[in-house]
């Protein structure tokens, strides 16, 4: 089958399931494989030259106007865009089942939520994630990133903000009490010469970086990115 992958996580995934896209975007970090653009601004026109029989599309990463126009032109979509770590095994399944191939376990139906019950963790605190700088951007508890904390026993410090990427001030975050803030080397490039930062905005939190990647791509890499997490020890 001939599969373009419009979405990071699902190109990963795809790889992992035997199935090489024709294209992805250029943010796939998959050597090889040709790009189509990025995720916001895919060549549709190239896209459609290829007669993929298959487009994976996500709806937080891609457009409405990109996935219409692909659409349009005849293509078939598939959406993969769990919202949860309770949904990711629904999410590889059913791809697999449209790619014709056998998930590995441990997706299958029945096996994810007997998979999930022995990751989940005791409490442990209050956590907050800045996800941009300038401004300080942090995401709600209704995200896959909160998920993921979630069921490793942290508790996500902005669980019902208006939008579901506030923009946060460092005195907003403080006024918060959070015990842990992490700052992910993605969407913003967060490195240890930014931890000093937001420690003197946040003095009584302990402030750690993380892998953006294990933090908020799902599909293949799930199981593995939640031990790595769990082993963080912030």
């Amino acid at each position: 089958m001939r599969v373009v992958s419009l979405v990071p996580s699902t190109t990963e995934t795809l790889v992992a399931l035997g199935v090489t896209p024709v294209a992805c975007t250029r943010f796939c970090e998959q050597h090889g494989i040709p790009t189509v653009g990025g995720t916001k601004d895919p060549h549709v026109d190239e896209i459609v030259a290829l007669a993929p029989d298959l487009v994976v599309v996500n709806d937080e990463e891609n457009r409405l106007e990109d996935f219409s126009a692909l659409s349009a032109a005849g293509l078939t979509l598939h959406s993969m865009s769990p919202r949860s770590v309770g949904e990711v095994g629904a999410a590889v399944t059913e791809l697999a089942a449209r790619l014709a191939v056998v998930p590995p376990s441990p997706f299958p139906p029945g096996e994810w939520a007997t998979f999930m019950r022995g990751r989940r963790q005791d409490a442990h605190g209050r956590v907050v994630v800045l996800i941009w700088r300038r401004p300080w951007m942090t995401m709600r508890g209704d995200t896959y990133g909160a998920s993921v904390l979630g069921l490793l026993g942290w508790e996500n410090g902005l669980v019902d903000a208006a939008a579901r990427y506030p923009e946060v001030t460092l005195d907003r975050l403080h006024a918060l009490g959070p015990d842990v803030v992490l700052l992910p080397d993605e969407p913003y490039p967060f490195a240890g010469r930014h931890v000093a930062e937001v420690q003197a905005g946040l003095p009584d939190a302990r402030v750690a970086t993380v892998d953006g990647q294990d933090l908020f791509w799902w599909g293949i890499r799930t199981p593995d990115a939640l031990d790595r997490l769990a082993r963080a020890g912030w």
